[in-house]
């Protein structure tokens, strides 16, 4: 069976857009926004784990600058208002039991996509195949005004916590994974989220 990310790369071809473009971005947002049924339900944590393209590892860390999927209890669950389950992050660096990782869940689409389009900019070279990856520090992340979207996204995440092996986007994928509404919001909604995060990000 053809893959989720196969699926919507041929249609995205079929439609003349050049990968990663402006306007592959945009429509790529617009049509994964448009699923519906069982198309939607492929794109959940359990499913979206199993799919072809998803490379799964074991370990520590994914590599700096990738990006991963996961599922995840938090410590704090209880004090914290609401809660992503099944993060999307681009991991930042090691942090103190766990690691740093921008869960770009935190965004609305939009928003990703105008974060995706800055993030474009810094990856380590244009290939996009397993070499490539995004170029960021904290201090990168704090100092760049085009990169302000990754201020709700930025998580400390505990490796005891994490309930699962990793999911490994491939860069080729990063525009479609990006988007996947595969958010696994506990105690809250997403438009709750979205709406706090507007103000983080303009506070």
């Amino acid at each position: 069976m053809i893959s989720l990310f196969d699926k919507l790369k041929l249609a995205a071809s079929q439609k003349g857009l050049q990968p990663r473009s402006k306007e592959s971005v945009k429509w790529f947002r617009q049509r994964i926004s448009s699923m519906r049924g069982k198309e939607l339900r492929r794109i959940k944590g359990g499913d979206l784990m199993k799919q072809d393209d998803i490379t799964i590892k074991s370990g520590p860390l994914p590599r700096v600058g990738s990006m991963a999927m996961f599922f995840y209890d938090p410590k704090h669950k209880k004090t914290l208002p609401y809660y992503d389950a099944f993060p999307m992050i681009i991991p930042v660096g090691p942090a103190k039991d766990g690691f740093y990782g921008l869960n770009v869940h935190y965004l609305p689409p939009l928003l990703r996509a105008k974060f995706l389009d800055a993030l474009l900019d810094v990856t380590n070279n244009k290939k996009f195949d397993d070499s490539t990856k995004f170029q960021i520090s904290y201090g990168m992340l704090k100092a760049a005004e085009k990169l302000k979207y990754f201020k709700p996204c930025f998580k400390h995440y505990l490796f005891k916590h994490v309930r699962s092996k990793f999911g490994i986007v491939s860069p080729e994928d990063w525009e479609i994974a990006i988007f996947l509404p595969s958010a696994d919001w506990q105690k809250g909604s997403g438009s709750q989220v979205y709406r706090d995060s507007r103000k983080i990000i303009n506070g």
